[in-house]
């Protein structure tokens, strides 16, 4: 028996709102992701029945598949080995095939990270609301015990490759053949879109489109060895942004490591607001939705996107649904309201055809098809989309979290301002001319801003008051 097998477990730092994530070796080892395998067969309920098990490029995901595998086999499910895929590509199997699943991915996450998402048949999430927890004390129990009980009847193991399905079925859902030619650069950061890339857009597995793609880092490599695949972070973006300068294209492309986020870059070299290409996707998929008889299509959004979304959105004859951050409350909503797409501003795109889950390759196929559709620089296409001046998000390190919000209500009260507690809190200019939000981080002892108002000036003037605020 190891060390590790003497000791009482706590999963508690690696089971997340919404996943597992945890270093490797340490809150997360083969051991603990065989009792988790077990867990999730026993706690769903899916003895007898498919689970699906893939992993991003991370040097520790092929030896958790193996063990998650095996933890679901020993409690009686039937497991299909997906090995290497995007975040995405489960979503698609577990949608196609109607089979729950789980991939290893520690997404944007350093090298030394990895982690578990969990899906329920049908791609639906699993957060700690609706069984996260549950797996977690089961998973806990298995691993104080020292072992797992074996079913009556183990399951097998098998394996299945799903990525020329994924591919064609996202061909299927976005007409790009009529594209005029265009020149893309794609910068994989050296995960997973660098295998899907070529399979959706390029003709490795399918027909080739009227596109050339520039590849930037598409060497499958978890150790991240040209920067992080994050492009949240501005810095992460610059090498996509000179090639995009260099070749002379007409769009850049940056997924994040398990490829299921999707940031664009103009043909000069400047990003694409998330919130821009929500309100492109959204205006493509209304018109798509009303063409099929459906009359007031939803589309929803969180409430850090530009309020430019939801005015679209109306005049173009759809809903707009507002809704806090986080993708399983928007999965939940998209599902309860019939949403037809959801955006978020962290550049999460939600597809009702996609099982209401998160996709980067749809939502840059939405936007390749719109580029290609008319003759205009994405610059010009893009600035129709983003009428508004935004901060972006400014974390400020703050103990008493609180007591600075506190500090800013006080100095707002008795402006012409309404406030919303959705998520933190929301402070709107009556006349429409700025907005903000302040909300805490969960896990970190950061503030978070987010501005954005009618011009510049404005923009900075609020988001200077209220840092000033915050920070003193």
């Amino acid at each position: 028996m190891t060390s590790e097998q003497n000791k009482t477990f706590d999963l508690s730092a690696s089971f997340k709102a919404y996943d597992v994530r945890g270093i490797v070796g340490e809150s997360i080892t083969s051991h603990i992701v065989e009792s988790v395998g077990a867990a999730f067969v026993d706690t769903l309920g899916l003895a007898g029945e498919t689970v699906l098990v893939g992993g991003d490029m991370r040097p520790s995901s092929p030896e958790f598949i193996k063990a998650f595998a095996d933890g679901a086999a020993r409690r009686g499910a039937d497991v299909e080995l997906l090995d290497l895929i995007s975040t995405d590509e489960l979503y698609y199997a577990c949608g196609a095939l109607n089979a729950a699943g789980a991939t290893f991915t520690a997404s944007h996450n350093p090298a030394e990270y990895n982690g578990i998402k969990m899906s329920k048949a049908g791609a639906q999430p699993i957060s700690s609301e609706t069984g996260l927890k549950e797996i977690q004390a089961l998973a806990e129990k298995y691993l104080n015990n020292g072992s797992i009980p074996a079913a009556d009847v183990p399951g097998k193991i098998s394996t299945r490759d799903v990525l020329k399905d994924y591919s064609e079925y996202l061909r299927s859902l976005v007409d790009l053949k009529g594209s005029r030619p265009l020149k893309i650069v794609v910068d994989a950061g050296n995960g997973m879109a660098g295998l899907t890339t070529p399979a959706v857009l390029g003709d490795q597995l399918l027909p080739a489109l009227p596109f050339e793609i520039v590849p930037l880092y598409f060497e499958l490599d978890g150790s991240f060895p040209n920067h992080p695949a994050n492009p949240l972070e501005p810095e992460n973006l610059r090498d996509l942004q000179a090639a995009v300068i260099e070749h002379g294209a007409d769009i850049g492309l940056a997924f994040d490591g398990d490829a299921d986020r999707c940031f664009v870059i103009d043909e000069k070299g400047e990003p694409v607001s998330p919130s821009a290409i929500t309100g492109m996707v959204a205006r493509r998929e209304i018109a798509r939705a009303q063409a099929a008889g459906e009359e007031t299509p939803v589309i929803i959004h969180n409430l850090l996107t530009s309020r430019a979304v939801p005015e679209l959105v109306e005049t173009d004859g759809g809903r707009a649904v507002r809704t806090r951050v986080g993708h399983s409350f928007i999965k939940a909503i998209m599902a309860e309201e019939g949403a037809v797409f959801g955006g978020e501003h962290s550049a999460h795109f939600y597809f009702r055809d996609f099982w209401n889950a998160d996709t980067g390759m749809l939502a840059a196929m939405h936007v390749l098809a719109a580029l290609g559709e008319q003759d205009g620089p994405l610059s010009d296409l893009g600035r129709q989309y983003e009428p508004y001046v935004s901060s972006g998000e400014i974390n400020s390190e703050i103990e008493d979290k609180a007591g600075a919000v506190e500090r800013v209500r006080a100095d707002f009260d008795g402006e012409d301002v309404d406030v919303d507690y959705m998520d933190g809190s929301t402070f709107t200019a009556k006349d429409g001319s700025w907005w903000f939000n302040l909300r805490p981080s969960n896990t970190e002892p950061f503030l978070r801003l987010n501005a954005e108002a009618k011009d510049v000036a404005t923009m900075e003037k609020v988001r200077d008051r209220v840092l000033a605020l915050v920070r003193s």
